[in-house]
């Protein structure tokens, strides 16, 4: 029996509309969401990572899944967005706090410390531009090997001619990579509307 996920729900602080993605997630049969609270360090200083929000103040009763007896299963993830090496701290407390802990790196080197020396659940790759390096099977196995998996997010391509293009483009490099290995589709869903 297959299970449906969506790992890539993105934290607003409008708690209605998460709440609304998480019901939207439960009617259609998703039995695991992510809610994702992306990080980008600005300055040469220690990052303020923020702290997520307990599921027990967004909903008082997790909804149930489509199809299924039990609640929808709710987890915390961590996006970093990392344009230099020290914006990832390893032993940083601030980690533990999430579930899942994912970075998007914006470099060939931070690509290839992630794949090969971090420790961490996902890796993103931004599919809405072109990227600045090809992947590499050496760092991608390396990944696969550790059990990191590759995200690519589609909910961009959905709105624009230009970034489905890159979107399609960059996913089909990758895939072809990874031999198919280790790559899971989200949506990055900001909002449903009713």
């Amino acid at each position: 029996m297959s299970v449906f996920m969506d790992l890539n729900l993105t934290f607003t602080e409008d708690k209605s509309v998460l709440q609304r993605m998480i019901e939207t997630a439960a009617q259609l049969g998703f039995s695991t969401v992510a809610i994702n609270y992306m990080f980008e360090p600005k300055a040469k200083k220690k990052p303020q990572i923020p702290a997520p929000t307990p599921i027990t103040e967004l909903m008082d009763q997790l909804p149930v899944v489509q199809g299924r007896s039990r609640p929808i299963r709710v987890l915390n993830r961590l996006t970093l967005v990392m344009s230099d090496s020290f914006h990832f701290r390893s032993t940083a407390p601030e980690y533990r706090c999430f579930d899942l802990l994912a970075v998007q790196p914006t470099t060939e080197k931070l690509f290839h410390a992630a794949c090969m020396v971090y420790d961490i659940d996902i890796i993103c790759v931004s599919v809405t531009e072109r990227l600045p390096f090809f992947f590499k099977r050496a760092p991608v196995n390396g990944a696969i090997d550790r059990g990191v998996v590759f995200e690519v997010s589609y909910s961009a391509a959905i709105r624009d001619s230009t970034m489905r293009r890159y979107t399609i483009a960059n996913a089909i490099s990758l895939i072809e990579c990874c031999k198919g290995k280790s790559v899971m589709v989200s949506s990055a869903a900001e909002k449903v509307s009713h």
